[in-house]
Protein backbone atom coordinates (compact mmCIF):
# COMPACT_ATOMS: atom_id res chain seq x y z
CA UNK A 1 0.00 0.00 0.00
CA UNK A 2 1.38 3.49 -1.16
CA UNK A 3 0.39 6.35 1.30
CA UNK A 4 -0.32 9.82 -0.53
CA UNK A 5 -2.01 11.37 2.24
CA UNK A 6 -4.73 11.64 4.72
CA UNK A 7 -5.96 14.87 4.14
CA UNK A 8 -8.78 17.05 6.52
CA UNK A 9 -12.10 17.17 3.87
CA UNK A 10 -14.96 19.12 6.10
CA UNK A 11 -16.60 19.45 9.48
CA UNK A 12 -20.43 19.56 10.22
CA UNK A 13 -22.37 19.70 13.45
CA UNK A 14 -22.21 22.56 15.82
CA UNK A 15 -23.08 23.43 19.38
CA UNK A 16 -26.57 23.30 19.99
CA UNK A 17 -27.21 20.85 17.03
CA UNK A 18 -24.32 18.18 17.97
CA UNK A 19 -23.56 19.25 21.13
CA UNK A 20 -20.89 16.57 23.05
CA UNK A 21 -20.54 14.34 20.23
CA UNK A 22 -19.45 10.51 21.16
CA UNK A 23 -20.19 8.49 18.68
CA UNK A 24 -20.81 8.32 14.54
CA UNK A 25 -22.07 5.96 12.81
CA UNK A 26 -22.49 5.99 8.80
CA UNK A 27 -25.98 5.34 7.89
CA UNK A 28 -27.18 2.88 4.95
CA UNK A 29 -27.24 6.39 2.70
CA UNK A 30 -23.47 6.72 3.48
CA UNK A 31 -23.81 10.25 2.52
CA UNK A 32 -25.65 10.28 6.32
CA UNK A 33 -24.47 10.24 10.06
CA UNK A 34 -25.62 8.95 12.97
CA UNK A 35 -24.32 11.21 15.58
CA UNK A 36 -24.70 10.04 19.36
CA UNK A 37 -24.89 13.58 21.75
CA UNK A 38 -24.35 12.98 25.09
CA UNK A 39 -25.63 15.59 27.69
CA UNK A 40 -27.30 14.58 31.39
CA UNK A 41 -30.48 14.51 30.70
CA UNK A 42 -30.77 14.90 27.32
CA UNK A 43 -29.28 12.77 25.70
CA UNK A 44 -30.32 12.23 21.63
CA UNK A 45 -29.01 10.68 18.48
CA UNK A 46 -29.03 12.93 15.20
CA UNK A 47 -29.03 12.74 11.95
CA UNK A 48 -26.80 14.75 9.31
CA UNK A 49 -25.75 14.71 5.89
CA UNK A 50 -22.06 14.93 4.72
CA UNK A 51 -23.66 18.88 3.66
CA UNK A 52 -24.48 19.54 7.26
CA UNK A 53 -27.96 19.05 6.47
CA UNK A 54 -30.21 18.48 9.86
CA UNK A 55 -32.49 15.08 9.81
CA UNK A 56 -33.70 15.57 12.75
CA UNK A 57 -33.06 13.88 16.06
CA UNK A 58 -34.68 11.37 18.95
CA UNK A 59 -33.85 11.60 22.53
CA UNK A 60 -32.68 8.69 24.33
CA UNK A 61 -33.58 9.90 28.05
CA UNK A 62 -37.45 10.33 29.37
CA UNK A 63 -38.99 9.06 25.76
CA UNK A 64 -39.19 12.55 24.40
CA UNK A 65 -41.36 12.02 20.80
CA UNK A 66 -38.52 12.28 18.03
CA UNK A 67 -38.38 15.46 16.22
CA UNK A 68 -40.23 15.35 13.51
CA UNK A 69 -41.67 11.85 14.00
CA UNK A 70 -44.89 10.35 16.10
CA UNK A 71 -43.31 7.27 18.32
CA UNK A 72 -41.34 7.55 21.57
CA UNK A 73 -38.82 5.87 22.45
CA UNK A 74 -39.94 3.29 25.51
CA UNK A 75 -36.84 1.79 26.94
CA UNK A 76 -34.16 2.37 29.95
CA UNK A 77 -31.36 4.46 28.81
CA UNK A 78 -29.44 6.27 31.65
CA UNK A 79 -25.64 7.14 29.84
CA UNK A 80 -24.83 5.99 26.81
CA UNK A 81 -21.34 5.53 25.86
CA UNK A 82 -21.18 3.83 22.35
CA UNK A 83 -22.74 2.83 19.43
CA UNK A 84 -22.30 0.49 16.19
CA UNK A 85 -24.54 -0.79 13.22
CA UNK A 86 -25.21 -3.76 12.23
CA UNK A 87 -25.29 -5.63 9.15
CA UNK A 88 -29.56 -5.25 8.66
CA UNK A 89 -29.20 -1.28 9.72
CA UNK A 90 -29.83 -1.46 13.07
CA UNK A 91 -28.28 0.63 15.75
CA UNK A 92 -26.77 -1.06 18.91
CA UNK A 93 -26.52 0.78 22.13
CA UNK A 94 -24.15 0.23 25.68
CA UNK A 95 -25.00 2.13 28.32
CA UNK A 96 -23.04 2.03 31.11
CA UNK A 97 -25.60 3.94 33.37
CA UNK A 98 -28.36 1.53 32.82
CA UNK A 99 -25.85 -1.39 32.41
CA UNK A 100 -27.94 -2.98 29.55
CA UNK A 101 -27.00 -3.55 25.57
CA UNK A 102 -30.11 -2.07 23.19
CA UNK A 103 -31.08 -2.69 19.62
CA UNK A 104 -33.14 0.04 17.83
CA UNK A 105 -34.08 0.93 14.39
CA UNK A 106 -32.46 4.55 12.80
CA UNK A 107 -35.29 5.64 13.18
CA UNK A 108 -35.31 4.87 16.86
CA UNK A 109 -37.73 2.40 17.39
CA UNK A 110 -36.49 0.04 20.19
CA UNK A 111 -36.26 -3.79 19.29
CA UNK A 112 -34.55 -5.09 22.20
CA UNK A 113 -32.93 -4.03 25.23
CA UNK A 114 -30.76 -6.99 27.76
CA UNK A 115 -28.36 -6.56 30.33
CA UNK A 116 -27.70 -7.44 33.91
CA UNK A 117 -25.42 -5.69 36.34
CA UNK A 118 -23.12 -8.02 38.12
CA UNK A 119 -19.72 -9.57 38.53
CA UNK A 120 -20.79 -13.00 37.10
CA UNK A 121 -20.06 -14.55 33.52
CA UNK A 122 -22.30 -12.84 31.64
CA UNK A 123 -23.27 -9.95 33.81
CA UNK A 124 -22.15 -6.17 33.47
CA UNK A 125 -20.41 -3.56 35.29
CA UNK A 126 -20.64 -0.47 33.41
CA UNK A 127 -20.05 -1.40 29.64
CA UNK A 128 -18.43 1.29 27.21
CA UNK A 129 -17.79 -0.42 24.54
CA UNK A 130 -19.21 -2.36 21.84
CA UNK A 131 -18.42 -4.19 18.73
CA UNK A 132 -20.09 -6.34 16.10
CA UNK A 133 -17.93 -9.52 14.68
CA UNK A 134 -18.62 -10.91 10.98
CA UNK A 135 -20.59 -13.75 12.37
CA UNK A 136 -23.47 -11.02 14.69
CA UNK A 137 -21.92 -11.79 17.56
CA UNK A 138 -22.16 -8.16 20.28
CA UNK A 139 -18.70 -8.45 21.62
CA UNK A 140 -18.25 -5.28 24.59
CA UNK A 141 -15.48 -4.14 26.81
CA UNK A 142 -17.08 -4.56 30.25
CA UNK A 143 -15.26 -1.95 31.96
CA UNK A 144 -15.49 -1.94 35.66
CA UNK A 145 -15.23 -6.03 35.44
CA UNK A 146 -11.87 -5.57 33.24
CA UNK A 147 -13.27 -7.86 30.90
CA UNK A 148 -14.24 -8.57 27.65
CA UNK A 149 -17.47 -10.73 26.94
CA UNK A 150 -19.18 -11.72 23.77
CA UNK A 151 -22.72 -12.58 23.22
CA UNK A 152 -25.63 -13.91 21.04
CA UNK A 153 -27.88 -10.79 19.56
CA UNK A 154 -30.54 -12.17 21.84
CA UNK A 155 -28.18 -11.70 24.74
CA UNK A 156 -27.22 -15.03 25.76
CA UNK A 157 -23.44 -15.14 27.40
CA UNK A 158 -21.10 -17.15 25.05
CA UNK A 159 -17.38 -16.06 26.76
CA UNK A 160 -15.48 -13.95 27.99
CA UNK A 161 -11.54 -13.37 28.76
CA UNK A 162 -9.17 -10.26 31.03
CA UNK A 163 -9.16 -9.48 34.49
CA UNK A 164 -7.13 -6.41 36.32
CA UNK A 165 -3.86 -6.21 35.75
CA UNK A 166 -0.96 -4.51 33.73
CA UNK A 167 0.23 -8.15 32.48
CA UNK A 168 0.00 -9.27 28.71
CA UNK A 169 -3.58 -9.77 28.73
CA UNK A 170 -4.23 -8.06 31.72
CA UNK A 171 -7.19 -4.50 31.17
CA UNK A 172 -7.66 -1.81 33.43
CA UNK A 173 -10.93 -0.19 32.56
CA UNK A 174 -11.35 -1.24 28.79
CA UNK A 175 -13.02 1.22 26.90
CA UNK A 176 -13.15 1.18 23.47
CA UNK A 177 -13.23 -1.93 21.14
CA UNK A 178 -13.38 -3.16 17.32
CA UNK A 179 -13.16 -6.63 15.62
CA UNK A 180 -11.27 -7.08 11.96
CA UNK A 181 -12.31 -9.06 9.51
CA UNK A 182 -10.92 -12.10 11.21
CA UNK A 183 -12.54 -12.06 14.27
CA UNK A 184 -9.79 -10.29 16.00
CA UNK A 185 -10.68 -8.07 18.55
CA UNK A 186 -8.64 -4.71 19.13
CA UNK A 187 -9.14 -3.33 22.79
CA UNK A 188 -8.79 0.55 24.19
CA UNK A 189 -7.27 -0.90 27.64
CA UNK A 190 -7.79 2.80 28.92
CA UNK A 191 -6.02 3.08 32.51
CA UNK A 192 -3.13 1.11 30.94
CA UNK A 193 -2.39 3.70 27.77
CA UNK A 194 -2.31 0.73 25.47
CA UNK A 195 -4.23 -0.78 22.89
CA UNK A 196 -4.07 -4.56 23.00
CA UNK A 197 -4.76 -6.73 19.96
CA UNK A 198 -6.47 -10.64 20.88
CA UNK A 199 -7.99 -13.39 19.01
CA UNK A 200 -11.61 -13.93 18.64
CA UNK A 201 -10.49 -16.77 22.08
CA UNK A 202 -8.71 -13.76 23.62
CA UNK A 203 -5.21 -14.93 23.66
CA UNK A 204 -3.01 -12.00 23.13
CA UNK A 205 -1.33 -11.57 19.97
CA UNK A 206 0.09 -7.95 20.15
CA UNK A 207 0.22 -4.66 22.05
CA UNK A 208 0.15 -1.35 20.21
CA UNK A 209 1.62 2.07 21.44
CA UNK A 210 5.20 2.35 23.70
CA UNK A 211 3.79 3.71 27.07
CA UNK A 212 2.27 6.53 29.10
CA UNK A 213 3.18 9.79 27.51
CA UNK A 214 2.41 12.16 24.38
CA UNK A 215 4.91 12.07 21.82
CA UNK A 216 4.34 9.55 18.94
CA UNK A 217 3.00 6.22 19.64
CA UNK A 218 2.40 6.80 23.28
CA UNK A 219 -0.81 7.40 24.95
CA UNK A 220 -2.81 9.14 27.79
CA UNK A 221 -6.07 7.43 28.32
CA UNK A 222 -6.51 5.80 24.71
CA UNK A 223 -10.66 5.70 25.07
CA UNK A 224 -11.36 4.01 21.50
CA UNK A 225 -9.83 1.72 18.47
CA UNK A 226 -10.85 1.35 15.22
CA UNK A 227 -9.56 -1.34 12.53
CA UNK A 228 -10.32 -0.36 8.40
CA UNK A 229 -9.54 -2.66 5.57
CA UNK A 230 -6.18 -2.03 5.31
CA UNK A 231 -5.12 -3.33 8.72
CA UNK A 232 -4.31 0.21 10.03
CA UNK A 233 -5.22 1.02 13.64
CA UNK A 234 -6.84 3.91 14.76
CA UNK A 235 -6.57 4.82 18.37
CA UNK A 236 -8.50 7.60 20.09
CA UNK A 237 -5.45 9.54 22.29
CA UNK A 238 -8.67 11.35 24.60
CA UNK A 239 -6.22 13.05 26.78
CA UNK A 240 -3.54 14.34 24.61
CA UNK A 241 -6.61 15.83 22.13
CA UNK A 242 -5.67 13.58 19.18
CA UNK A 243 -6.45 10.47 16.66
CA UNK A 244 -2.67 7.93 15.97
CA UNK A 245 -2.52 5.90 13.11
CA UNK A 246 -0.63 2.31 13.34
CA UNK A 247 -0.16 0.28 10.53
CA UNK A 248 -1.32 -3.39 10.85
CA UNK A 249 1.96 -4.10 12.49
CA UNK A 250 1.45 -1.68 15.26
CA UNK A 251 4.19 0.86 14.02
CA UNK A 252 3.09 4.47 14.01
CA UNK A 253 2.21 5.96 10.84
CA UNK A 254 1.07 9.31 11.98
CA UNK A 255 -1.20 11.26 13.79
CA UNK A 256 -3.90 13.98 13.38
CA UNK A 257 -4.68 16.86 15.93
CA UNK A 258 -7.68 18.32 14.06
CA UNK A 259 -8.20 21.15 11.10
CA UNK A 260 -11.66 22.27 11.82
CA UNK A 261 -13.15 24.96 9.67
CA UNK A 262 -16.72 26.20 9.80
CA UNK A 263 -19.71 23.92 8.93
CA UNK A 264 -22.27 25.06 7.35
CA UNK A 265 -24.56 25.05 9.95
CA UNK A 266 -21.77 27.27 12.12
CA UNK A 267 -21.36 29.58 9.14
CA UNK A 268 -25.48 30.59 8.93
CA UNK A 269 -25.44 31.12 12.94
CA UNK A 270 -22.39 33.46 12.57
CA UNK A 271 -23.62 35.01 9.69
CA UNK A 272 -27.13 35.75 11.64
CA UNK A 273 -25.40 36.47 15.06
CA UNK A 274 -23.01 39.79 15.27
CA UNK A 275 -21.83 39.12 18.37
CA UNK A 276 -20.55 35.43 17.82
CA UNK A 277 -18.44 36.53 14.92
CA UNK A 278 -17.42 39.89 16.35
CA UNK A 279 -16.09 37.32 18.95
CA UNK A 280 -14.60 34.76 16.25
CA UNK A 281 -13.07 37.47 14.65
CA UNK A 282 -11.26 38.76 17.85
CA UNK A 283 -9.92 34.63 18.56
CA UNK A 284 -7.08 33.39 16.86
CA UNK A 285 -8.04 30.86 14.86
CA UNK A 286 -5.33 28.25 14.75
CA UNK A 287 -6.79 26.67 18.20
CA UNK A 288 -9.95 26.50 17.12
CA UNK A 289 -9.08 24.17 14.74
CA UNK A 290 -7.88 21.16 17.16
CA UNK A 291 -9.68 18.46 18.19
CA UNK A 292 -10.74 18.88 22.51
CA UNK A 293 -11.50 15.53 24.19
CA UNK A 294 -12.22 13.10 21.51
CA UNK A 295 -14.02 10.40 22.55
CA UNK A 296 -14.00 7.66 19.67
CA UNK A 297 -13.55 7.15 15.72
CA UNK A 298 -15.18 5.75 13.04
CA UNK A 299 -13.64 4.62 9.84
CA UNK A 300 -16.01 3.84 6.63
CA UNK A 301 -14.92 3.61 2.96
CA UNK A 302 -11.89 5.32 3.71
CA UNK A 303 -13.01 8.13 5.67
CA UNK A 304 -12.46 9.00 9.01
CA UNK A 305 -14.76 10.55 10.91
CA UNK A 306 -13.91 11.96 14.54
CA UNK A 307 -16.33 13.13 17.29
CA UNK A 308 -14.62 16.59 18.57
CA UNK A 309 -16.45 16.64 21.67
CA UNK A 310 -15.14 19.33 23.20
CA UNK A 311 -15.65 21.63 19.73
CA UNK A 312 -19.47 19.73 19.24
CA UNK A 313 -18.69 18.95 15.82
CA UNK A 314 -17.32 16.02 13.67
CA UNK A 315 -14.16 16.47 11.41
CA UNK A 316 -14.25 14.30 8.57
CA UNK A 317 -10.87 13.08 6.77
CA UNK A 318 -10.16 11.05 3.57
CA UNK A 319 -7.40 8.22 3.08
CA UNK A 320 -6.12 8.52 0.36
CA UNK A 321 -3.71 4.95 -0.89
CA UNK A 322 -2.70 2.61 -3.82
CA UNK A 323 -3.23 -0.73 -3.00
CA UNK A 324 -1.07 -3.58 -4.19
CA UNK A 325 -1.70 -7.10 -4.00
CA UNK A 326 1.10 -8.99 -2.21
CA UNK A 327 3.12 -9.91 -4.79
CA UNK A 328 3.73 -6.49 -5.77
CA UNK A 329 5.06 -5.43 -2.58
CA UNK A 330 8.83 -5.57 -2.10
CA UNK A 331 10.00 -7.79 0.52
CA UNK A 332 10.69 -5.71 3.98
CA UNK A 333 14.18 -4.42 3.83
CA UNK A 334 16.64 -5.29 6.38
CA UNK A 335 16.73 -0.72 7.14
CA UNK A 336 13.59 0.85 7.56
CA UNK A 337 15.04 4.16 7.04
CA UNK A 338 12.86 5.83 3.67
CA UNK A 339 14.63 8.57 1.94
CA UNK A 340 12.09 10.34 -0.96
CA UNK A 341 13.02 13.40 -2.81
CA UNK A 342 9.71 14.77 -3.53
Amino acid sequence: MLRIGYPYVNTVGMRRLTSCPISVVVGDDPHELHIMCRLEGSTNIRRLTLDDEDKGAFNLLGAITQIGGSFKVKADFLWPSGMVKDSTGHLWIVDEGTHKISKMTIEGEVVNQWGVNGTKAGELNRPSGIAIDNEGNIIVSDTMNHRIQKFTEDGAYQHGFGSQGEDPGQLNMPWGIDVDDAGNIYVADWRNDRIQKFDSEGNQIMVVGSGTGDSDGKFDRPSAVKVDRDGDIYVTDWANHRIQLFGADGHFVEKFIGDATLSEQARGYMITNMVAMRLREMTPIEPQKRFRWPVSVTVHDDYMYVPDFGSCRIQIYKKNVVRFSKGEIADRPRSNSLYTQF
